[in-house]
């Protein structure tokens, strides 16, 4: 694929993201408090989009999810089925134990601080970033780069609008939360200078 289509894609995709993510969504959560079967139906669609994004405008050559044949070196084939494995062990796992009714948005009657939950207030997210991480490991390019930031981009679009939900159904809650428990995986603390 010419790069200028790669580019225009990309663009466009994250257009329809941005519009579904920061627009819709928070709409339904402050008109519903919840989603909707539409407003998750879009959202399943836009990650589906992003997922499907390499099979649909990369090279020829880009492999399906789960192959260790492939162009890269053994150890790198091999370290992406790990990774991807993981990633489907994060993200489907959690959302089974989290239940499919609150992982989809439809209930919310409390916040999770247990399993996955004390480490990432966004344990599938990280799931999928594993898989499309892996998968790259795979068969490294420019193009996964890319894949792994559109990924990236789109999921923090969907975390902040839950975040604004979450901090106003929860209040001080999800403050403290927040406060204990990384968005991702880590936090960096600012330190407080201490003055004499």
């Amino acid at each position: 694929m010419k790069p200028e289509n790669y580019l225009l894609f990309s663009f466009l995709l994250l257009l329809a993201a941005y519009v579904i993510f920061r627009r819709l969504i928070r709409r339904v959560y402050l008109e519903k408090g919840r989603l909707t079967w539409l407003s998750t139906s879009l959202q399943l669609v836009i990650f589906g989009g992003v997922i499907a994004f390499p099979y649909l405008f990369y090279p020829p050559e880009w492999p399906w999810f789960w192959r260790v044949e492939g162009y890269a070196e053994p150890g790198l084939r091999i370290s992406g089925m790990i990774v991807i494995v993981l990633g489907f062990v994060v993200a489907i796992g959690t959302m089974i134990w989290f239940g499919l009714k609150r992982a989809l948005g439809f209930e919310a009657k409390g916040l999770v601080r247990k399993g996955l939950y004390r480490f990432t207030r966004n344990p599938q997210i990280l799931g999928g970033y594993l898989l499309v991480g892996g998968t790259v490991l795979q068969q490294p390019s420019w193009y996964g780069v890319g894949w792994i930031l559109l990924y990236g981009w789109v999921g923090h679009w969907m975390i902040r609008t839950e975040e604004e939900h979450l901090r106003s159904r929860f209040g001080e809650e999800y403050e403290r939360y927040c406060a204990d428990t990384p968005r991702y995986l880590f936090t960096l603390k600012k330190t407080r200078r201490q003055t004499f």
